[in-house]
């Protein structure tokens, strides 16, 4: 493959460590396709006869079929997929086979075979979270009603509704999706044509490969054709934020899960138990999700540190992409697919959320804004007031809404018996009623709006 500049091959040692067959041959779909689509275009252009185009198709289709047959033979001394599809096709149709890498070099193959890849990697990661997306929107249509406290520091703070609570992860997903869409579009734009870095001679056309292989255009400059890898990085970094929403999702089912919650109850599929306790009930699928984050913000890190020093224009490094591109897509891909499963199969008990919702007097700011409207007290005013009922309720025993009339009047005498209608939990639900907030009609109308957007 390298023509007439060796004397001798590279060392043993030196075949190892710049083979990336073992891990680029996941780029052999798209290696074909757009080979096919520069054969069509040397063709058209009169750089390649009717009849070696002809015999590139049909070496190209049985290189094809011999990869999903399982008998395609792997050499190391060929290093990458893109030698391994074009040696094979030499040997399939001859001279024409080698005319292929007419005005292309593996430069801007590569670059083009991995934003290929990344295309549709991306496509298939925002239908799963899309999914992801209906099935907890299912759960937030059956429970807009159904009462949980809502936390801060993981401290009871003010009742909301499960709905509600799960609707902000659709919301998060659908950011997530956004980002993978942004993604998508930056880098649908083909290198191919820039050859090893400055263009070429021949007379091509790159308007037909890029709109052949369904990129937006050519992109502008052969340098940054080849040498740039921020595609990667913008994949990685949308990848590692949805990481991180799952993997909050996936803690608050471990927590949840526990008996110190019994919110929820994990399904067996996505269950395990104890090699040594009988009566455990592990719920490892989240917890892998959950570590499956750092694995996926590490491989930014790592593609960011490859290109953070290099010059212009192609480097070998650039090889080190794939490894941790590929890795965290698969892992954000199993979780994904994971948590949906996880999800549309649990259960939750709505009882111990309920008892929860009214631990802690979550009415307590529903008091204060009260002694705002009905009072005309300034609300720092009203804050002291409604922290100094919590005390006395503390110092009772009671509930915040279980303290009579002349307890509340001790604190502020203008107090009326009009109080006790919006310290109950579920007058405190109806009455969050501002946009975004956690009232069930409203939560049912997001529901409504989400499946809208999904649809």
């Amino acid at each position: 493959m390298w023509g007439g500049r060796f004397d001798a091959g590279p060392a043993e040692l030196m075949q190892r460590i710049n083979a990336s067959h073992p891990f680029d041959r996941k780029l052999w779909r798209q290696d074909i396709r757009q080979s096919r689509a520069h054969a069509a275009m040397l063709k058209d252009r009169g750089l390649l006869s009717g009849a070696d185009h002809q015999a590139i198709v049909d070496g190209l289709s049985q290189v094809e079929a011999e990869i999903e047959a399982g008998t395609f033979s792997w050499r190391d001394d060929l290093e990458d997929i893109h030698m391994h599809v074009e040696h094979r096709l030499s040997e399939i149709a001859g001279p024409a086979g080698r005319r292929l890498h007419t005005a292309r070099s593996r430069n801007d193959q590569v670059a083009t075979s991995m934003r290929l890849w990344a295309r549709d990697t991306l496509d298939h990661l925002d239908a799963g979270l899309r999914a992801l997306q209906s099935a907890l929107l299912e759960h937030a249509d059956r429970h807009a009603d159904t009462v949980m406290p809502g936390f801060t520091h993981l401290q009871p703070a003010q009742p909301v509704t499960l709905g509600h609570h799960l609707l902000a992860y659709v919301e998060m997903l659908e950011r997530d999706r956004g980002r993978v869409r942004d993604a998508r579009e930056r880098l649908n734009e083909c290198p191919l044509g820039a050859a090893a870095l400055a263009g070429t001679p021949f007379p091509i056309d790159r308007e037909a490969t890029a709109a052949a292989l369904g990129f937006r255009r050519p992109m502008r400059n052969s340098i940054d054709a080849v040498s740039d890898r921020d595609f990667v990085l913008e994949v990685l970094s949308a990848a590692a934020i949805a990481a991180v929403h799952l993997s909050r999702l996936a803690e608050e089912l471990v927590l949840w899960s526990t008996p110190a919650f019994g919110f929820v109850k994990l399904p067996d599929a996505f269950s395990t138990g104890s090699s040594i306790m009988p009566q455990k009930r592990n719920p490892d699928a989240a917890e892998l999700v959950r570590a499956k984050s750092g694995r996926i913000l590490g491989a930014f890190v790592a593609i960011a540190t490859v290109l953070k020093a290099l010059p212009l224009a192609y480097a070998k490094d650039l090889q080190e992409d794939k490894e941790p591109l590929f890795d965290a897509t698969e892992a954000l891909a199993v979780s994904v697919a994971a948590l949906t499963g996880m999800v549309e199969a649990l259960t939750f008990d709505t009882a111990p959320m309920q008892a929860m919702a009214a631990v802690g007097h979550p009415t307590a700011t529903d008091l204060a804004d009260w002694l705002v409207t009905s009072a005309g007290m300034p609300f720092r005013d009203a804050h002291e007031a409604a922290g100094r009922a919590v005390r006395l309720a503390e110092e009772r025993g009671c509930r915040l809404e279980e303290l009579s009339l002349g307890d509340l009047q001790s604190i502020v005498p203008d107090v009326t018996t009009d109080v006790f209608d919006v310290l109950g939990i579920d007058s405190s639900l109806a009455r969050r009623t501002s946009a975004g907030g956690s009232a069930p009609t409203l939560v049912r109308a997001a529901v409504a709006a989400a499946r809208a957007r999904l649809s």
